[in-house]
């Protein structure tokens, strides 16, 4: 490309382009690179290549990819550090860290054997520095604050210049003052393609970050000292149901990549498919060596990617398996409730604080259809419509939509899937169902007694000693 790729700014409907004013280094002002800023947080078109090798882009979850220019045989990104804000889903908006205008940061696209200048402005408060994890570059490049190079102080822009020395799924993020600035978003995608774009052809590639923050109802800012008792699961910063789904032609070869820079590991599970792992952040692997799953977890620091056939039409649901990470805004000290009668309670409550409702006497999923108040910046727990009714999701879920006939390069929502007559679940309307088997010495619809469902204090339980059977 002989300019910053004039395809991908006009296929991004919220890009702009900023300057910085001030510049360290041997670069020359003049020779900076513009620094595109991205204001909408839904997922842009992939930014196909216009010279050099062939490839077919990624398309990144509700970000996407950072345009470049060709200034001799150096291929040249500009990333800002700087505050963001950052819609998690539609009613909250949080304050964090990240690049270009968003978090996680735009994602890289490169080719095997490109070399990449990247010029990193710091609009921090503090002095940062960026690893480029999982690349294999000269030590100076490597981007550890004091010990492979000097902070970037605020104001200031460094240069980082590698060779990319192979092809695969990598990832940027800070190395100085990592648990703040990573806790306030600060990630992003590196993504490099092979030299041949006969290399381990797909026909869409999904890239998207598993990342994770505790803001309390109310707030803006994440509470950064939390190590594992976050509340917003995220891919790419965003929460069901403001993910975006991932729409993908009946018969497409896909591909998804997906890093983890949260504090615990994220089983991620895909309905409808059986997919192969085909590369972690250490490379790719042999085709010998792959193995069918469903779910693969992706451990603190990795990378995995996958690959399936979508021969498999409808709404499939992609998520994190950790129950608690498909939720939103959840309370850790919420009482369980379930099986009690909290009528007579909550009379007494509604006395001292008017509209008071319970909830979990018969499970969680009442709270998906009551309308209680929020307060400011929140979301519900569990929130979320599908075309039969509450989804009762929230937190690191999606759809994965397989659709017949779209175009190649369409992305766009199709909708809800139209099952064919009879594919679909339905009440039984038929005969009542038998009395379950039972033992031979329990009474046909005996309820329950009260000793059985009593609990017992071990402070007071009768034990066997006590009872003259093991008295010494």
């Amino acid at each position: 490309m002989t300019d910053i790729s004039r395809r991908g700014i006009l296929g991004a409907g919220g890009l702009v382009l900023a300057g910085t004013s001030r510049i360290s280094g041997r670069a020359e002002a003049a020779g900076l690179p513009e620094a595109p800023i991205m204001d909408k947080a839904t997922m842009q078109p992939p930014l196909y290549p216009t010279s050099g090798p062939d490839y077919q882009p990624v398309v990144t979850l509700n970000g996407w990819t950072l345009p470049w220019r060709m200034r001799g045989d150096w291929k040249e990104f500009h990333l800002v550090a700087e505050p963001v804000v950052r819609e998690m889903a539609p009613g909250m908006s949080a304050r964090l860290w990240g690049y270009n205008g968003q978090s996680p940061g735009p994602t890289l696209e490169a080719v095997e054997g490109d070399k990449v200048r990247i010029f990193v402005t710091n609009r921090l408060p503090e002095a940062t520095a960026v690893h480029w994890h999982g690349q294999t570059l000269p030590n100076g490049m490597d981007g550890v604050a004091g010990l492979t190079q000097p902070g970037i102080p605020p104001g200031k822009t460094f240069v980082y210049e590698f060779i990319l020395r192979r092809s695969g799924t990598f990832m940027y993020h800070p190395h100085s003052d990592e648990m703040v600035q990573m806790a306030m978003g600060m990630m992003g995608f590196f993504v490099v393609h092979p030299r041949d774009p006969a290399e381990r052809p797909v026909d869409r590639d999904f890239v998207w970050m598993l990342n994770a923050y505790d803001i309390e109802a109310g707030s803006y800012v994440p509470k950064v000292n939390t190590m594992l008792d976050m509340n917003m699961w995220c891919f790419n910063s965003r929460v069901w149901p403001g993910i975006d789904p991932l729409v993908v032609r009946q018969g497409d070869k896909v591909r998804m990549r997906f890093g983890n820079l949260t504090m615990t590991n994220h089983p991620i599970h895909v309905h409808g498919c059986d997919f192969k792992v085909t590369g972690t952040d250490g490379g790719w692997i042999d085709p010998r060596a792959q193995v069918p799953e469903v779910s693969v977890d992706v451990a603190v620091g990795q990378m995995r990617v996958i690959e399936f056939n979508a021969d498999n039409p409808g709404d499939w649901a992609l998520h994190c398996h950790k129950s608690h990470h498909t939720m939103n805004a959840m309370g850790h000290s919420v009482r369980t409730y379930i099986g009690v009668d909290l009528k007579r309670t909550a009379k007494q409550i509604r006395a001292i604080a008017p509209g008071y409702m319970p909830m979990g006497s018969t499970g969680g999923g009442m709270m998906t259809e009551m309308e209680m108040p929020l307060p400011e910046n929140t979301l519900p727990m569990m929130t979320g419509t599908g075309p039969f009714g509450s989804v009762e999701m929230g937190g690191m879920f999606t759809v994965l939509k397989v659709r017949p006939g779209l175009a190649a390069g369409d992305y766009r929502d199709p909708g809800w899937y139209q099952h064919p007559e009879g594919s679909v679940a339905y009440a039984w309307t038929g005969d009542p169902m038998p009395e379950p088997a039972r033992a031979p010495d329990t009474p046909k619809g005996r309820k329950a007694r009260q000793t059985d469902l009593r609990a017992v204090d071990p402070r007071t339980r009768r034990t066997a000693s006590r009872a003259g059977r093991h008295e010494p």
